[in-house]
């Protein structure tokens, strides 16, 4: 409980008094819109593996590598995108991303081969790595605090939602006009939502000068919040966890689309449409599974921690059974229950990382768990079960994949036995710190 009250009280100065609630849901929209338009940017490739594999005799190694290097890139680049896009300004910064990532996938309707391809991949990663720690930052700045756990894990969602439109649209596009448009209809839609957004969200509204004069007159402070990024073994527990968690999500997105296409005789627009309908179904099981965990953990916070641990272990044993089966509908209602829960670890894991650091550095927090998320398991995942998948077959690459959850509910479990530790020895740093606040002040 003590951990409420501190959040409470420091978040005061970080609200988002002054700001209308209808333009704060204007700015979640559009930030929203382009956290889709960066994730159909980033999956349409998803729906087009099997055309590229005929037309450029490519391995599932190369196709898992083309995949892997957007995440890759993220994971490298999104904390100093992120500290780089906080002095630059975050309304700037994310047009600049948005266009950067619109006009890469561009170029991938242009590639010639696999070089240029994975050059044009490799531009999107850049372009997308701090979009999702901005962004992000950007909704909880202009919402209260109490509304700040479901639209993160609403928010997190919007990347399944953009993996869903991506797969489907890009995969019917390819069907009827080849996969070269799949790829252009992604960068026309980014592009026009890249242009609306200076002129609709405007710095000044979205961070009002008394928040970034505070920040930059107490800069002394800032010393001890930067540390919370890193100071409990919880939090460093809960970035693991979350990064191999996603190995399974990341793996399934990825490859669905060429499972079904070989084990279920999929055309590529078919293919890709049911594995979009799938991956919206894990997307609506995040939210509902960040909603259940704002409920259970609302005086409780270690259950959110128990909540993470339960989604590893049942979405592990659901996605087991799943591809021990062969194809077939059973096969198919299994896969999609077990992306239902095997995501609803994205709510906790945001929730956990915001309650166990400073509210002055969660941008940079939220970035840090995307770093792992991405290097863990967006882009560890697909690499490595295309490995697995050119050595022992796709289907049996499945048939391992789900162990990694095992992996993830014990780090997860190791920071269940500090969380609530963690979070008082915060809280403590925080009162001391406004305790000396307020005597400088008098």
């Amino acid at each position: 409980m003590g951990a409420h009250h501190f959040t409470d009280h420091t978040n005061s100065v970080d609200t988002s008094i002054g700001i209308p609630r209808r333009y704060a849901w204007l700015v979640f929209a559009l930030t929203f819109g382009l956290l889709i338009s960066d994730y159909m940017s980033r999956q349409v490739l998803n729906a087009v593996f099997p055309l590229l594999k005929s037309e450029w005799a490519l391995s599932d190694s190369q196709l898992g590598l083309l995949s892997g290097i957007v995440a890759l890139m993220v994971g490298l680049l999104t904390l100093p995108l992120s500290l780089l896009a906080d002095r630059f300004g975050r309304v700037k910064s994310l047009t600049l991303m948005a266009v950067l990532w619109s006009v890469a996938t561009l170029g991938c309707a242009l590639a010639e081969n696999y070089q240029q391809m994975f050059i044009a991949r490799f531009m999107v990663g850049v372009g997308e790595a701090a979009y999702g720690s901005i962004g992000i930052a950007v909704v909880v700045a202009v919402f209260p605090r109490e509304m700040r756990a479901t639209l993160a894990s609403a928010f997190m969602a919007g990347g399944v939602f953009g993996s869903f439109l991506g797969m489907a649209l890009g995969g019917v596009l390819a069907e009827h006009f080849g996969w070269r448009w799949a790829f252009g209809g992604m960068a026309l839609f980014g592009l026009v939502l890249a242009v609306l957004y200076p002129i609709v969200v405007k710095e000044k509204r979205i961070a009002p000068p008394h928040r970034i004069n505070e920040i930059g007159q107490k800069a002394a402070p800032i010393k001890s919040p930067l540390k919370s990024l890193y100071s409990s073994r919880s939090v460093i527990a809960t970035y693991i966890g979350s990064g191999l968690q996603l190995f399974v999500g990341g793996s399934v997105i990825v490859w669905l689309p060429s499972y079904l296409n070989r084990y279920y005789a999929m055309s590529t627009d078919k293919a890709g449409v049911l594995a979009a309908v799938l991956v919206l179904f894990s997307a609506v099981g995040t939210i509902l599974c960040g909603m259940l965990c704002d409920r259970l953990g609302k005086n409780r916070p270690d259950r959110k921690v128990s909540l993470a641990i339960a989604y590893c272990l049942v979405g592990c044993l659901l996605l087991s059974i799943a591809f021990s089966l062969p194809a077939g509908t059973a096969q198919l209602v299994l896969i999609g229950l077990g992306m239902f829960i095997a995501l609803g670890t994205n709510g906790p894991s945001s929730a956990m990382v915001a309650n166990l650091t400073h509210n002055s550095v969660h941008g940079t927090a939220f970035a840090t768990l995307t770093l792992a998320n991405n290097f863990l398991g967006l882009a560890l995942g697909p690499l490595v079960i295309g490995k697995l998948s050119d050595v022992i077959g796709l289907h049996s690459a499945f048939q391992f994949m789900p162990l990694m959850s095992i992996a993830a509910a014990v780090v997860f479990f190791y920071a269940k036995f500090h969380y609530l530790k963690d979070m008082e020895r915060l809280n403590e740093q925080a009162v001391a710190q406004n305790s000396q606040q307020n005597l400088e002040n008098k």
